[in-house]
């Protein structure tokens, strides 16, 4: 009787097979809902463990992502970033530039942006150097952020070449002929003047032209552009050399020829025309040309009183 007991229990533990019937009115769940349901299920039952204060970190969390987003949202997350950031100890408080002699510091510290609370973890580098490097001087520019407070700018500027003066404008430009800003002050007036259409882009090739003359060059105080062809040049006493528009070198091999020979660039004389290779012109400013007529007139009475005495 013991033994059948027993028999009984053992077989009822085992599942009953559904019939073929049974099995396709059974319903199904999804994989996915499956294993949900498995978890509530053990969740209910208490087979799975919850650390303690789960629920407070949880609702933490949940506000703190639900500011985050009411921040995005309103715009105000950079704000927020800067001012907990700059509460950690990390506000800019010391900016060093290097390289600015024409660039003001002043117009740097204007572009980042600084408020005396900007953080430098919050500062945009890259932005920054884009901002820098739309001034007029700047050629390159880096911006390091330096933990935990300094902000370093190092700028490469623009080099002055010349002085180029369009209509009544006058400008500073670099040798390839690009201008770098308008003309504020005195401080660059030795540079040479460069004048008329085309001038600034032509001014390049005066170093290659006037190479082998340098006494020359340095009495030039400003190359006139004319047409767009050729230069004058208006030297610092006043006379102006008239250029060809080729064979620079052949003419100015004359005027120093002549200068040497008959001191012509210390005489009383208004230009020099070497445009015509085997001639050159001498024009006499009015009060030479006055005093040369009164010679010519007088010479001319002269001989006609000792025409008439013979």
């Amino acid at each position: 009787m013991f033994a059948l007991t027993v028999k009984n229990i053992r077989r009822s533990r085992h599942r009953v097979p559904l019939a073929i019937d049974e099995v396709e009115d059974a319903f199904v769940l999804p994989r996915p809902l499956r294993r949900v349901v498995r978890f509530l299920v053990s969740l209910g039952s208490g087979r799975v463990h919850i650390p303690a204060h789960t629920g407070t970190v949880s609702a933490l969390a949940l506000f703190a992502a639900t500011g985050l987003y009411g921040m995005s949202v309103g715009g105000h997350s950079q704000a927020v970033a800067e001012a907990t950031t700059s509460a950690a100890g990390f506000a800019i408080e010391d900016v060093k530039v290097s390289g600015n002699d024409e660039t003001s510091e002043i117009e740097i510290l204007q572009l980042l942006g600084l408020d005396g609370t900007t953080s430098l973890v919050a500062l945009d580098a890259d932005a920054a150097r884009q901002k820098i490097s739309n001034l007029p001087w700047v050629q390159n520019v880096q911006v390091r952020k330096i933990y935990p407070r300094t902000v370093e700018v190092k700028l490469t500027e623009r080099k002055a070449y010349a002085i180029w003066q369009h209509g009544s404008e006058l400008s500073l430009i670099q040798k390839d002929g690009s201008v770098i800003a308008p003309l504020r002050d005195n401080k660059f007036a030795k540079l040479p003047l460069f004048v008329g259409r085309d001038a600034e882009t032509a001014a390049a090739s005066i170093d290659d032209e006037f190479g082998k003359w340098p006494d020359i060059r340095s009495h030039v105080k400003a190359f006139v552009r004319v047409a767009g062809r050729r230069w004058d040049l208006y030297l610092d006493n006043g006379v102006i050399i008239k250029l060809p528009e080729d064979n620079i070198d052949d003419a100015l091999a004359r005027l120093t020829s002549l200068d040497k020979d008959q001191n012509l660039l210390q005489r009383d004389i208004a230009a020099v025309d070497l445009r015509i290779e085997d001639r050159t012109a001498i024009e006499l400013t009015p009060d030479a040309a006055l005093r040369r007529q009164a010679a010519v007139d007088a010479r001319n009475k002269a001989l006609k009183k000792a025409g008439q005495d013979t």
